[in-house]
């Protein structure tokens, strides 16, 4: 917390925070529509993007496909069992 005189200047970071207001000003009075447009980047995902379907005979197979074709920052990866707990509340919790 940064606690001024009242006859100080403002901080440094004051510029930048108005600008900042002002850029989501100008955000909110577009239409949703545009909004919704500039909310998604579209990226293209390796291996997802090249073909229009695939077909697995198990979940095995589809699994090992993932593991084996997909980059790891799509997220498609297993979770080892030991990076698994479960809360207080009795729901499943990933650790990292």
């Amino acid at each position: 917390m940064v606690i001024r005189k009242p006859d100080s200047s403002p901080p440094p970071d004051a510029g930048i925070h108005a600008e900042w207001l002002e850029e989501f000003e100008a955000a909110a009075r577009r239409p949703l529509e545009t909004r919704l447009d500039y909310a998604f980047i579209r990226t293209y995902k390796p291996v997802l993007d090249g073909a229009s379907y695939r077909l697995f005979h198990t979940m095995e197979d589809y699994r090992r496909s993932c593991e084996e074709n997909l980059p790891d920052w799509l997220g498609y990866g297993r979770v080892c069992a030991s990076s698994v707990n479960v809360g207080n509340d009795g729901k499943r919790k990933v650790g990292r």
